[in-house]
């Protein structure tokens, strides 16, 4: 394997003679193994002005309340009545782990109201202890919140929100207690999965790699991974996939979509998007009925009464449009300018791209979302 100093000084090489197209590795994939991690916990939230949950329609609440009073040899008398807890409220606390953290580092957390708490504004978390999926705990969580959103209420039961005052974040809110396992350091090959699989897009990273390292250092295994020999000392595999991770690699162009949004009405054509010789016409039909009522009057002493005579007027208009013609392999620009100039509406243009593809006219995936 050559030296680490050529390897960089040939990767900037060959990123140079790439076109504005190209994108970095480290943009298009990632290292298997290398992930983040989702931690979820379970607390309360004290210090609330009124805002809390009310204990008789969550009762976990007073639970978790009488729960963490036991833990410090206090214990509320059974005979007291219903607790009144106002200025508490239960929460889910989640957070997503980053790779690599270490014990003692701090990682961002989002807590949530689970319960009927109106607003978690000026609270403060308890110490709440966080698991992954394995049920270990990962991270311990506790600090003053920051709520984004307000509410306020008046005597006459007007009512204003802004945002959403149940849910809040604390910066730096949880500190790691334990290293998650990382498959990065084992073996002397490391893989790379595509963010979006594409045969193409994986020929191509191992054709950059090869050229840069040598024939055989990668390898593809499928449309959407790339296996690459490594050193197994783990200070160079941190500048080796630091050269790798940096090369500019030409992805591959995706295939051909056309995308409608039915709710909102939005349309979305990709670039490879190619419409067959097929000739199409765009009109509306408006039929208006007016009602215009006669009031027959008879003549005098002729004893006849007077009566309203209905008469109704129908107009039936029809807007003229001509019809326009698709030539062979029609490219999206041609086909954006043709819908411009017969003036279709959104509805009117799903209505045609259907009619198109049912035709077999349109070259591309119809996709309904």
């Amino acid at each position: 394997m050559i030296k680490l100093k050529q390897l960089i000084a040939a990767a900037l090489l060959l990123s140079a003679t790439f076109g504005a197209h190209a994108e970095r590795l480290k943009d298009i994939a990632s290292i298997s193994g290398v992930r983040t991690n989702q931690l979820i916990g379970y607390g309360l939230v004290v210090g609330l002005n009124g805002t809390g949950d009310q204990t008789t329609q969550t009762p976990f609440t007073l639970q978790t309340f009488n729960n963490m009073l036991a833990q410090f040899g206090i214990k509320v008398p059974t005979g007291s009545g219903t607790v009144q807890l106002k200025n508490v409220a239960a929460v889910a606390v989640y957070a997503d782990l980053p790779p690599f953290a270490k014990p003692g580092q701090m990682v961002d957390i989002t807590v949530s109201s689970i319960g009927n708490s109106k607003s978690l504004r000026g609270g403060a978390l308890l110490m709440t202890p966080m698991k992954g999926v394995d049920g270990n705990v990962y991270a311990i969580a506790q600090g003053n919140l920051v709520v984004g959103g307000f509410d306020a209420e008046g005597r006459d039961g007007s009512k204003i929100t802004v945002n959403v005052p149940s849910s809040g974040r604390i910066p730096g809110g949880a500190s790691v207690e334990r290293a998650v396992p990382s498959g990065f350091n084992q073996g002397n090959t490391l893989t790379l999965n595509l963010n979006r699989s594409d045969f193409t897009t994986a020929k191509r990273v191992v054709d950059k790699i090869n050229d840069l390292l040598g024939p055989g250092v990668a390898q593809a295994l499928d449309g959407g991974s790339v296996r690459v020999t490594a050193p197994l000392d783990p200070s160079q595999r941190v500048d080796y996939l630091s050269v790798l991770e940096n090369l500019e690699i030409d992805p591959g162009q995706t295939s051909a979509k056309v995308i409608i949004n039915s709710r909102t009405g939005t349309i979305v054509i990709g670039q490879n998007v190619k419409v067959s010789p097929a000739a199409v016409t765009h009109g509306s039909l408006t039929v208006t009925i007016t009602e215009d009522p006669i009031v027959s009057q008879p003549g005098a002493l002729s004893g006849g009464q007077t009566v309203v005579v209905p008469r109704s007027k129908i107009n039936a208009q029809q807007e003229l449009h001509p019809m326009f013609k698709f030539g062979p392999g029609t490219t999206l620009d041609e086909i954006v300018r043709a819908v411009n100039q017969v003036g279709a509406a959104p509805g009117d243009l799903m209505a045609i791209l259907e009619a198109l593809k049912q035709a077999g006219a349109l070259q591309a995936d119809l996709i309904v979302i």
